[in-house]
């Protein structure tokens, strides 16, 4: 029987699961998704490869595994830092120094896009686990409108576009330069839907 980590059961398969998830992405930053096998992840984890199978069945429900956490932890972080903020031009510069702070490893992977790999159904739930974030940004374009910050607009494609900006940038690690990168991102954002832009 495997040695079980932790102080119970339940314990150990989040262990072990965190184990898999953080192999996954080590791995991810060094080459593409599409060369990773699950032998692979199970030796960087540290885990026998049936390990891995009974957690998940396949590559790609542990990639789904692995960006559904990422989503739930960054969904809870966003939300912390918006408590308190009522101003919903505020809330939308928070909501892009949030995304720019976000490190998606499945965004920035080498190799070929994840979208060209992966099964259709992998792809929409994927697609429905992204939705737990737009509906932030969704509020927060609601909320602008009703205020008056923001102009009448369709939402739906407004969200669609300032996360497809926000999440297409690579901002540079460097202080002074990821702060200016920052500051640009806040201003065209803010300028693209129709918020009177003041610089902080």
């Amino acid at each position: 029987m495997p040695k079980i980590i932790g102080k119970s059961l339940h314990e150990h398969r989040q262990m072990t699961r965190h184990k898999l998830f953080t192999a996954l992405s080590t791995l991810m930053q060094e080459r593409g998704f599409d060369t990773i096998t699950l032998a692979d992840i199970a030796a960087a984890a540290g885990v026998g490869r049936t390990a891995v199978y009974n957690h998940f069945p396949d590559k790609e429900a542990l990639l789904l595994g692995f960006i559904t956490h990422e989503t739930e932890q960054y969904a809870h972080t966003l939300e912390r830092a918006l408590e308190g903020v009522d101003d919903p031009v505020e809330q939308l510069r928070t909501y892009i120094r949030q995304q720019a702070q976000l490190a998606r490893v499945f965004h920035l992977a080498p190799g070929p896009d994840l979208r060209t790999v992966l099964s259709r159904p992998t792809l929409q739930r994927l697609r429905e686990h992204a939705e737990i974030v737009e509906s932030i940004l969704r509020r927060i374009l609601r909320s602008g409108i009703a205020a008056g910050e923001f102009p009448e607009q369709d939402i739906d494609p407004t969200v669609q576009l300032v996360n497809a900006c926000l999440s297409g940038r690579l901002i540079p690690e460097e202080p002074a330069a990821r702060e200016r990168a920052i500051r640009a991102a806040e201003a065209f954002v803010l300028r693209a839907v129709g918020a009177q832009f003041v610089a902080a």
